[in-house]
């Protein structure tokens, strides 16, 4: 597809999204109805709600699409043609009533991402993004910020489900950004740290475990807004890599020698 095609299907996309995030608007002060997945990782009926009302309209959109989904995907990986979905990024902000919350949407095709959404429909705001065309959160162009210096920076980051796997490495990273950096944010949902660094909100972003439904509009909304994503090492990103990190560039060698040191 070209870019006058990506931005007839981001058109019909986004009206998706957004009608998605009504189904997590009016649950937001209902009763949750919760099933446990892992110790601490947690499925509602929201999440399974949005995520068959977007397959229905998606597949409507590109009839000869196939889906990577959170909720019903399990191990596969992406077609020729696939949507990857998250509906409901920060269950655990949800049930708890917290507003860091979001949607993610993004289209693979050609072996890359070319279409992005991130939705935050308790905040009202929407990213989005097709290759070759920008970065825009309500219909605004955005870019990444232009801080080079690790101590004028704000960073974010994440915990995984899995914290007992990753607890020492997470803890050793978060004191050394700690003290090297303005701060850490930690809201609990990567789509939304992603979106929020392609606006210039944050300087940079890093956690490892996560998944491909966790990133893939997310990577594509930063780097279309002038930002740099790779593995903490500095390698290139795809949607399987056991880490990520983020930047707006100019920290980007210096936050990854910042995680990565002994």
């Amino acid at each position: 597809m070209d870019i006058v095609e990506l931005k007839a299907v981001l058109e019909e996309t986004s009206k998706a999204v957004l009608e998605a995030g009504k189904i997590i608007s009016e649950n937001w002060k209902k009763p949750k109805q919760i099933k446990m997945k892992g110790r601490i990782d947690i499925v509602t009926d929201t999440d399974l709600a949005v995520e068959k009302f977007l397959k229905d309209r998606l597949s409507v959109i590109l009839p000869e699409s196939d889906f990577l989904a959170e909720e019903t995907s399990g191990s596969a990986r992406p077609g020729k043609l696939t949507w990857i979905i998250d509906p409901v990024d920060g269950t655990t902000n949800f049930t708890h009533g917290l507003p860091m919350v979001a949607t993610s949407v993004a289209l693979w095709a050609d072996d890359k991402i070319v279409l992005g959404v991130v939705n935050l429909p308790i905040l009202g705001e929407i990213f989005t993004a097709v290759r070759g065309g920008g970065t825009r959160l309500n219909g605004v162009r955005v870019s990444t910020t232009e801080t080079g210096d690790l101590e004028k920076s704000l960073i974010a980051t994440g915990f995984p489900y899995d914290i007992d796997n990753y607890a020492e490495a997470v803890t050793k990273r978060l004191y050394k950004v700690l003290l090297a950096t303005r701060g850490i944010r930690r809201p609990g949902a990567a789509a939304m740290d992603l979106a929020y660094l392609s606006c210039g909100r944050y300087d940079g972003f890093y956690e490892n475990g996560l998944k491909p439904w966790d990133t893939a509009a997310g990577w594509l909304l930063v780097e279309e807004a002038g930002g740099c994503v790779t593995d903490f090492e500095g390698n290139p990103y795809n949607l399987y890599s056991p880490s990520i990190l983020a930047s707006n560039t100019q920290l980007h060698e210096k936050l990854s020698g910042l995680i990565n040191e002994e």
